[in-house]
């Protein structure tokens, strides 16, 4: 696959992977791809761990489904990330960001603008919708063949100092590198984000997979391999939308916005292969 090509078609998989594992082969090939960022003075302060026993990967998806069960029963997600919600397709291609939330359970679809509010999150609750997503989640990570934690080094990522951010940039580019090639290798991946936003249950995690105090857990990954035909999830979104050059784009200073080219179809068609972002 060409590079750009394989830019264009980075999406984040949000449904279920093919049961069959990852090759070591393929492993490894991601592996030597994040070898290949930039870090600062060529510290590679990134780490990895794949997580392939299924015992683990049990206790890792137990974690993952309560965190996403509290999430949504506490009302966290709505209330922490409202503003990237669009709920009409012209206010997503207005916006051409956050995610246009497209699938929702039969018994919520009339009430969609009313779900992400605090009377709403009564609704939900009442109709059992956090255990459902929780139940879901623990199921995709649980199904998932790969799980891949992110780490830094301690030594070289310091909150507060140059060093921390020159890290973090090395790993966010490491991480892109990983997305990339499983791209390329016919491999779904998406971020599992619900047990980052309780410290509780990352400490949870930092204990199943013994790190030590020298590094510092930063991300959480599931990967397989994409079947042709992928069933969307109980709840999903579409997010293919990228903003037009104008709108993130300025020339010389950020007094002047940078023109749209007429030629531009990075975005690709937003109506297509919506069961990824």
């Amino acid at each position: 696959m060409e590079l750009g090509e394989c830019i264009a078609r980075r999406r984040t998989a949000n449904g279920h992977f093919l049961p069959q594992p990852i090759s070591l082969e393929h492993q490894h090939r991601i592996m030597h791809a994040a070898s290949r960022a930039p870090s600062h003075l060529n510290s590679q302060p990134w780490r990895f761990v794949l997580i392939t026993d299924e015992t683990l990967r049990g206790q890792v998806s137990a974690i993952a489904g309560r965190s996403m069960e509290r999430l949504m029963a506490e009302g966290v997600f709505f209330g922490r990330y409202r503003r990237y919600f669009r709920f009409t397709r012209q206010e997503m291609d207005e916006r051409r960001d956050g995610i246009f939330i497209d699938k929702m359970p039969a018994p919520l679809r009339p009430f969609i603008r009313h779900v992400f509010t605090s009377s709403g999150q009564k609704i939900v609750n009442s109709l059992n919708v956090p255990r459902t997503l929780g139940r879901d989640n623990e199921k995709l990570v649980g199904e998932s063949p790969l799980l891949l934690a992110a780490l830094l080094t301690r030594e070289e990522y310091q909150a507060g100092e140059m060093s921390g951010v020159y890290s973090m940039l090395g790993l966010g580019m490491a991480i892109e590198n990983i997305w990339l090639t499983a791209t390329d290798l016919g491999m779904g991946i998406q971020f599992i984000s619900a047990p980052g936003e309780f410290g509780e249950t990352w400490a949870d995690l930092r204990e199943v997979l013994s790190v030590p105090d020298s590094l510092e857990l930063v991300a959480l990954f599931r990967l397989g391999y994409l079947p042709p035909d992928q069933k969307r999830p109980t709840i999903d979104w579409a997010s293919r939308h990228r903003k037009r050059l104008s709108q993130f784009v300025f020339r010389n200073t950020c007094a002047t916005a940078e023109p749209d080219d007429p030629r531009a179809g990075w975005e690709g068609d937003p109506d297509q292969d919506v069961t990824q972002s």
